[in-house]
């Protein structure tokens, strides 16, 4: 049956051998049976749960299209940063037809691509529905939470353990989700002191929650690798809201959580 609600015979009575299978719902016996003819052929439904119908084939159509673009979008950033990272390899003096080198622009441009994928994540598609209600007021911690990020001053890696806490208001968050969010705001150029605040300010966005705390404890290689050189130095931010802010005794219940 068609869009319009007419039977189409061509597959109710499609030629079949003794060795069609049972499940097709041919009888070598009796012939065709009903159930050869596809549920949502015989319904009408043409949005039927297998997506064989006309708003299912143009949701389909339009998922593939959005992901074409994606792939050629993607494509062309990589080409323009790979010429870019040809052009600075040359700046310094390097050989490009060295066989070491020879896709190493291109290596560079996706792993570029890579490091700031976060600009193009966004908050709802990273929690997928993963808020749950809940009547639990007690403090919620994820500890040591492995973050890499890229220095904006320097474009060097600095990376670390961040910890987070939050006191729920009859709503929680997958635990995995935690660490999703701290991946979208680190896979950018940062510095350390906005990421820490932005991890808070999201939580509390999206949780509603009666405090958030954010600590993160990080090594920049900005620092170890030029300039002062200090191979052991650590930054520590914290980002305290509500209740973590204005209750000290909350406050150091998180704290004293999230020592080693």
């Amino acid at each position: 049956m068609d869009c319009n609600g007419s039977v189409d015979h061509r597959f109710r009575f499609s030629s079949h051998t003794e060795n069609d299978s049972l499940d097709n719902g041919y009888n070598a016996t009796t012939g065709p049976s009903e159930t050869a003819v596809p549920k949502s052929r015989l319904s009408g439904d043409c949005g039927g749960p297998a997506g064989t119908g006309v708003n299912g084939r143009a949701s389909v159509v339009a998922k593939e299209a959005a992901v074409n673009k994606n792939e050629k979008d993607d494509k062309d950033k990589v080409e323009e940063l790979a010429d870019t990272y040809a052009h600075m390899l040359n700046v310094v003096g390097e050989d490009l037809e060295r066989p070491g080198l020879l896709k190493t622009p291109e290596r560079a441009a996706k792993a570029m691509l890579f490091f700031t994928k976060g600009y193009h994540e966004k908050l709802e598609d990273v929690l997928n529905d993963a808020i749950f209600e809940e009547h639990h007021d007690g403090m919620v911690v994820v500890r040591d939470i492995e973050m890499f990020s890229m220095c904006e001053h320097h474009l060097v890696p600095f990376y670390g353990k961040v910890s987070v806490g939050y006191l729920p208001r009859n709503k929680i968050i997958g635990l995995s989700k935690v660490a999703r969010i701290v991946e979208i705001f680190s896979r950018r150029l940062q510095v350390q002191e906005r990421l820490t605040k932005q991890i808070a300010t999201a939580l509390m966005d999206v949780l509603q929650p009666t405090g958030v705390a954010v600590v993160i404890d990080a090594t920049h290689l900005c620092m170890v690798m030029r300039g002062v050189q200090q191979t052991q130095s650590r930054t520590t931010t914290s980002t305290m809201l509500g209740e973590f802010r204005k209750d000290p005794k909350t406050r150091e219940e998180f704290l004293r959580l999230i020592k080693p």
